[in-house]
């Protein structure tokens, strides 16, 4: 159950000093944070909420605090494409909340979570006095549009193996590490949608990658004993 507290400094939570922590905000001045979080409220969701749906209007976005959330839409034959996974310390919301547009996709909490709904009116009222704090949003919206054309090529011209590999490397790009653990956030038919495969096909690749003694799977635990051995596999 969703839980919106309209008087969130009766709950313990100091919304001044998430704000200041967030990369985004971490430029502003004391009393630039405290007008923020005037326009700010805290959301509490348990596992399986919905934030918002598709079609819904937005009037602010939101920051996750910590817990995690998908984004997605389904098809019309009920299938899920999942879009995104959002965790600790990200924002999601801002573009269709500057293009005045429904949302395209719903929120769900994948886990227990705590998030900050910023208002469309703080943002844009800071934005007006604090051209830094625009450079940073636009910086901010350009990576995740990065991050998405990146995904389209990967959809396009790569394969099922290559993709699963490029998202259990995707935090060590040069090299360095030998041997490495990596814990997948979430189950893998989520992590499957977002790498727009089946949740068959990614257990069939991590099953024949196991096999090649490439990778060792513990439950959400990967552990990669030689980094580079599974980076020539990509290829």
């Amino acid at each position: 159950m969703i839980r919106p507290h309209a008087h969130p400094h009766q709950h313990g939570i100091n919304i001044e000093a998430l704000l200041a922590h967030v990369p985004l905000f971490n430029g502003l001045e004391p009393d630039e944070i405290a007008r923020l979080a005037r326009g700010s409220r805290e959301v509490t969701a348990t596992r399986g909420d919905i934030l918002f749906h598709k079609g819904d209007t937005p009037t602010g976005f939101y920051l996750i605090v910590y817990g995690q959330v998908k984004l997605a839409f389904t098809s019309p034959q009920g299938g899920e494409k999942v879009v995104d996974i959002v965790g600790q310390g990200q924002t999601f919301g801002e573009a269709v909340m500057f293009m005045d547009k429904p949302f395209m996709v719903y929120a769900q909490a994948l886990a227990d979570s705590l998030l900050l709904h910023i208002s469309k009116t703080a943002i844009l009222d800071e934005l007006d006095k604090d051209p830094k704090l625009g450079r940073k949003m636009i910086a901010g919206l350009s990576m995740r549009l990065h991050h998405l054309i990146n995904d389209v090529e990967s959809y396009s011209l790569h394969s099922g193996r290559q993709r699963i590999i490029g998202y259990l490397l995707r935090e060590y790009p040069n090299g360095g590490e030998r041997s490495i653990t990596v814990t997948l956030p979430t189950n893998k038919g989520v992590i499957a949608s977002r790498l727009n495969l089946t949740q068959e096909h990614f257990s069939r690749i991590l099953h024949e990658l196991s096999e090649k003694g490439l990778i060792v799977v513990e439950g959400r635990k990967i552990h990669i004993p030689e980094v580079e051995k599974l980076r020539c596999h990509e290829h």
